[in-house]
């Protein structure tokens, strides 16, 4: 009885004290959902700006908000930044310079650079 009671209280120290597969695997998904708000979020703001030059800063901005996260923020921004380029490339015809301008914004956020390099001067500061 003595080395089962032992045993459950190792393996609850082990459990509590260390990451476990399920609880990365679920941190990666919380944090994916979270970037993924964040791409939201910098799509909305930069459609209520409607601010000419602004589109770079928001790509920068939306990568950088949700690579801040970890690795599943920084995955979803990757994904959701590579098909919306593939998509507007693809269907709208934007021009292969604009689709390498905006993904070297994406990068550029997602690596952690600031996203007020490509910030335009006079956009307000609420954004």
């Amino acid at each position: 009885m003595k080395l089962c009671v032992c045993f459950v209280l190792l393996s609850f120290i082990l459990c509590t004290s260390a990451e476990t597969p399920v609880h990365r695997a679920g941190k990666f998904v919380r944090d994916a959902v979270g970037g993924a708000w964040d791409m939201y979020r910098a799509y909305r703001d930069m459609r209520e700006a409607n601010y000419k030059g602004a589109d770079k800063y928001f790509h920068a901005r939306g990568n950088y908000d949700a690579a801040q996260r970890g690795p599943g923020g920084a995955w979803a921004a990757r994904v959701i930044s590579d098909a919306r380029e593939n998509w507007q490339s693809g269907v709208s015809g934007r021009g292969a310079e604009d689709t390498r301008a905006d993904q070297e914004a994406n990068a550029w956020g997602r690596s952690g650079g600031d996203p007020n390099r490509y910030r335009p001067a006079g956009l307000p500061r609420k954004y």
